[in-house]
């Protein structure tokens, strides 16, 4: 996630500053392969900047008073502030996902990206381009799996396996936590691939029954 603001003095203004910003982070980091579409606006926001109300801060003099009545709550005698300097400024903030295709370049693209003028927020997350392709590839390879085990017991109890009567399915994205696990009880989550550093798995287990002939 990055941050791009800009402020103006009208909200016109300040949400043109941060598209032109938004603009110039997009292309100081096309070069290192960031594509139109891997950069997407989550969030924006403009804010609506009150200069008088720190100055007068320390007395509470200066704040707007509430009310028809001219009550304020800040003490008697808090003066109130004439609309046409109520408003000082305005702020324009634009909060995008920035998707990196090749890992390798992530700190390359997040120095393009704050030289540019964005400020980095929140964590980084690992994700695949075709997250449902992946979902689906372990599901197929779960369910024959499923379909192994059963026909292999049926076997041994002189049966064949017939039609699937239920099925459920669970599946679990892991960075690396079930790679460890997988080491210590191998049994219960299988041999698999080897270990790869940076390799985003998916899991998917599986629960089928079968009628018998």
């Amino acid at each position: 996630m990055i941050e791009i603001t800009a402020s103006a003095p009208t909200a016109a203004q300040a949400l043109h500053d941060n598209q032109l910003k938004s603009a110039q982070v997009a292309q100081a980091v096309a070069p290192l392969g960031v594509q139109q579409g891997d950069l997407q606006t989550i969030s924006l926001n403009v804010y609506d900047l009150y200069a008088p109300m720190l100055p007068a801060f320390p007395a509470y003099g200066g704040l707007p008073t509430i009310g028809s009545g001219g009550f304020s709550p800040y003490g008697v005698g808090a003066a109130s502030v004439p609309a046409e300097i109520q408003s000082a400024a305005y702020h324009a903030r634009n909060m995008l996902r920035l998707n990196v295709r090749d890992p390798r370049r992530l700190g390359e693209i997040v120095d393009a990206a704050a030289r540019a003028g964005a400020v980095i927020v929140g964590s980084l997350s690992v994700g695949v381009s075709d997250e449902a392709g992946a979902r689906t590839h372990a599901l197929e390879a779960a369910g024959k799996d499923a379909r192994a085990k059963a026909e292999a017991l049926a076997v041994s109890a002189g049966k064949q396996v017939d039609d699937a009567i239920a099925i459920a399915e669970d599946i679990v994205a892991s960075n690396g936590v079930y790679t460890a696990l997988r080491s210590v009880v191998p049994f219960a989550l299988g041999a698999g691939a080897p270990e790869v550093a940076g390799e985003l798995e998916y899991y998917a287990r599986v629960s089928a029954s079968f009628r018998l002939k």
